[in-house]
C-alpha cells in the first residue's frame, strides 16, 4: 500500500474530511491570540509617559497589528464558512 492510499484510508476511517483547513484554523487562532496579547501590551505601554518618537512608533505598530487581527478574523470566518 502506498503512502497516499494509506493516508486516504486513515482519513476515511477517522472521519477526517478536510485536515488541511483544520491545521490552518489552528495556526490562525494561535496567531490571533499572539497578536491580541501584543496589542494589549502596546496599549498598556501607551498609557505610560513616553517621548514623542517612541509613542508614534507604538501607535503605528498598534495600527498595523489591529489591521492584521482584522484580516485574520476575516480569513478565519471564511475557513469556517467553507464547511
Amino acid at each position: 500500500m502506498g503512502i497516499k492510499k494509506f493516508i486516504k484510508s486513515v482519513q476515511s476511517t477517522l472521519g477526517l474530511e478536510d485536515y488541511k483547513n483544520e491545521g490552518k484554523k489552528k495556526s490562525l487562532k494561535d496567531l490571533l491570540k499572539k497578536l491580541t496579547s501584543r496589542k494589549k501590551s502596546i496599549t498598556a505601554l501607551l498609557k505610560t509617559p513616553l517621548d514623542k518618537k517612541e509613542e508614534n512608533r507604538l501607535r503605528e505598530e498598534l495600527e498595523i497589528i489591529s489591521l492584521q487581527i482584522k484580516k485574520g478574523k476575516k480569513i478565519l470566518y471564511k475557513l469556517y464558512a467553507k464547511k
